[in-house]
């Protein structure tokens, strides 16, 4: 029994160490070894998306280059963690901050610090867009640094947020069903299943929308 709503995002139990962050990387023990003559659906379907990700990143960045192959790695590690938030007595990862300020953060102090390192003079051209009148420049140049700071808080909530807003709900509903009615049950399983197939797409459109945030703000630095 739950003792408030939040409690199902505790990442604690009873035992000495908490094994609910496994979760975050109990699914590389399941990828198979390429011993096959053929690749198998799974393979191929996950090259078949890794191929679409990187062509998309490709025209992001408008050149092709090992960011690619990272902007997909990142992809595949948020939505299998995503995924797996949704299956029952699973923890969901994505829904700390912990976790996506642990992705969001680094990356975006990386990609500062290579385009202030090699590419200062860019950078700071970069604070002003082309066409702003002179008087405007001092206010675009605040404006455009407190957006810069931001972008990793942006990120990182923007993915909390919504993996928690479901997760909520979901939790709502359930937890009403105990001393229901039988239609009143009926009726929540269904609401239920739908809301399964909408978490479903929000796991998928928040991988896709990190990365390919993160994929435009990169290419500025380039």
């Amino acid at each position: 029994m739950m003792t408030n709503l939040f409690s199902t995002f505790d990442p604690s139990t009873s035992m000495t160490y908490s094994m609910n962050w496994i979760s975050t990387f109990i699914i590389t023990m399941m990828f198979p070894y390429s011993y096959w003559m053929m690749n198998s659906r799974y393979s191929k379907m996950f090259q078949m998306v890794s191929n679409s990700l990187h062509m998309e990143f490709k025209t992001l960045l408008n050149k092709s280059n090992g960011l690619t192959l990272m902007m997909t790695s990142i992809f595949m590690f948020i939505i299998i963690n995503n995924m797996m938030g949704l299956l029952p007595y699973i923890f969901t990862s994505s829904s700390h901050l912990t976790f996506s300020l642990a992705l969001s953060l680094p990356l975006w102090l990386s990609i500062m610090l290579f385009g202030w390192i090699q590419k200062t003079q860019h950078m700071f051209a970069h604070l002003i867009p082309a066409g702003t009148p002179s008087i405007l420049m001092p206010f675009m140049v605040c404006i455009e640094t407190i957006s810069n700071i931001i972008r990793p808080g942006s990120l990182a909530v923007r993915l909390t947020a919504n993996m928690i807003a479901g997760h909520l709900l979901m939790s709502l509903l359930g937890n009403n069903t105990t001393n229901s009615e039988a239609i009143i049950v009926m009726m929540l399983m269904s609401v239920q299943i739908m809301l399964m197939l909408f978490e479903t797409a929000v796991a998928v459109i928040q991988a896709y929308v990190f990365s390919v945030l993160t994929t435009l703000y990169s290419s500025e630095v380039n």
